[in-house]
């Protein structure tokens, strides 16, 4: 093992000693001063789960979220120096940790979370608005391919997480609904993120697009399971929301 990963496993272990050769200005090993660095490492990557999952922690409380989040510190480390994408993994943990059991929701509720950070602080590109949209020629559209916006994310859940999510946003709290499948996009039109809840067979098309299908053979894809799907105002509506890319014709111009 490596002097760089000794002192990390040291770091992330409590039961590890304090790596060889690393000496206080006195020259001895120093346990007690390593360990008061070794607790602010944990601390500061426990406040950094706290501030990624804010809703998370005000369903479960602070004290089991502390707790929560401990444990997983202790299992995950960072891969880059950068935080913003710290918890990537959280909701995965949360999923297996049997004290959350009796709130099945709460995965998919961090997982919206993490999307709702990664959309903060996504790229910000030009979008395809509903204006640019209708001035298209319609003879076109069938082959288009649209990207989505790098703001956009989908969260599809068995659970409706998007509406736990709002209510906790709400002054005074209402407590939400508990059960209901719902399909949450976020995106991020001017600066704000903003969260929707769409119908199903706009997330179908969503999810068909980003997997690379022509505009046409996405709508004919959500036709297969959705019959009654209105592609013109599915599109219209998505673009209004800030879904999509603008097409690269669109930004040369």
């Amino acid at each position: 093992m490596t002097d760089e990963a000794q002192f990390v496993a040291a770091l992330t272990d409590p039961t590890r000693a304090v790596p060889a050769g690393l000496v206080s200005p006195r020259g001895t090993t120093d346990a007690k001063r390593f360990a008061v660095y070794r607790n602010n490492v944990h601390v500061s990557l426990t406040a950094a789960l706290a501030a990624r999952f804010p809703v998370t922690r005000m369903v479960v409380g602070d004290d089991f979220f502390a707790g929560m989040a401990r444990l997983h510190v202790g299992q995950t480390k960072p891969t880059t120096p950068v935080l913003l994408h710290y918890g990537d993994s959280f909701a995965d943990f949360i999923a297996g940790f049997p004290p959350a059991s009796e709130l099945p929701y709460l995965p998919d509720l961090a997982r919206l979370e993490a999307a709702w950070s990664d959309s903060y602080n996504a790229a910000d590109i030009g979008g395809l608005s509903p204006t640019g949209l209708a001035a298209m020629a319609p003879e076109t559209l069938a082959d288009l391919s649209l990207a989505l916006a790098p703001a956009a994310r989908l969260i599809s859940s068995a659970y409706p997480v998007g509406s736990i999510w709002s209510a906790h946003q709400q002054v005074p709290f209402v407590p939400p609904k508990q059960s209901g499948t719902e399909h949450v996009l976020l995106t991020r039109p001017q600066a704000d993120v903003r969260l929707t809840i769409i119908p199903p067979a706009a997330a179908a098309l969503l999810r068909a697009l980003a997997d690379g299908l022509t505009l046409g053979a996405a709508a004919d894809a959500v036709f297969a399971t959705h019959p009654d799907f209105d592609p013109g105002s599915a599109l219209v509506g998505l673009a209004g929301l800030g879904a999509f890319a603008a097409p690269q014709q669109e930004l040369s111009r």
